[in-house]
Parts: C-alpha cells; structure tokens; sequence
C-alpha cells in the first residue's frame, strides 16, 4: 500500500520543479506552500508529529531573509512527545525536502530549517 506522501508527491511532481524557468516570488510562495505540506504528510507518515517554529519573521529582521518573504520555514520535531532538535533527527525529512527541490539547513547548521531559494538565497 502507497503512503500517503508518495501518492501527494506524485500527484504533485509538476508543481514542484521548474527547471531553468523565471517563477515570480507569488508563484515561488504557493509552490513553497504545496512543498510544506508534503514534507509535513512526510513526517506524519514516519511516525513524527511536528509544529511551527518561525514561519515568517517582520520588523527587526532583515527583509531579504527567506522567512520574511514567505519562502523559509522552522519545523519543530517530535516523536512520541519528545522535541528532537538535533540536525541529524532532521536529516530524513531534510533529505525528501531536497528531492523536492528546496534547500534543507541542516546542510548549513540550521537543521529545522527548510526553504526554497530565491534571488540567491537559500
């Protein structure tokens, strides 16, 4: 039987690459969304229960940050109660967010943060 994730995945696999196309910032900001949903199905199906950490920052925050313009997202992890904040509890679901496309921290320190590149930034 197919995992829900893999079924989701499949059924959105043309809305999450876009190679060598120009996307706009609103476009990136809903394929961003889609991503977020499919990595939170991902870790629900791997026995994870996971909530929000920063999902958008304002005012004392830099405006070019990814988390400012919607595009970067903290996950907080847990399994069976237990919050996992270690890059390597990170490291499945950070590997699927790559394979989706978008850019995972715990390449750069940052293990709970996902993303998804824009104007150069990951």
């Amino acid at each position: 039987m197919e995992t829900l994730s893999k079924i989701i995945q499949e059924r959105f696999a043309g809305f999450v690459t876009w190679p060598g196309a120009q996307v706009s910032l609103r476009a990136k900001q809903s394929l961003f969304t889609r991503m977020v949903a499919l990595l939170i199905i991902k870790a629900y199906d791997l026995g994870y229960e996971v909530t929000f950490g920063d999902t958008t920052r304002h005012d004392s925050y830099k405006k070019d940050l990814l988390h400012f313009i919607r595009l970067a997202i903290d996950l907080n992890l847990f399994r069976e109660g237990k919050y996992l904040r270690s890059t390597d509890d990170h490291r499945v679901l950070g590997e699927f967010w790559e394979s989706l496309g978008g850019s995972w921290g715990g390449r750069f320190g940052d293990g709970n943060h996902y993303s998804l590149g824009h104007g150069g930034k990951k």
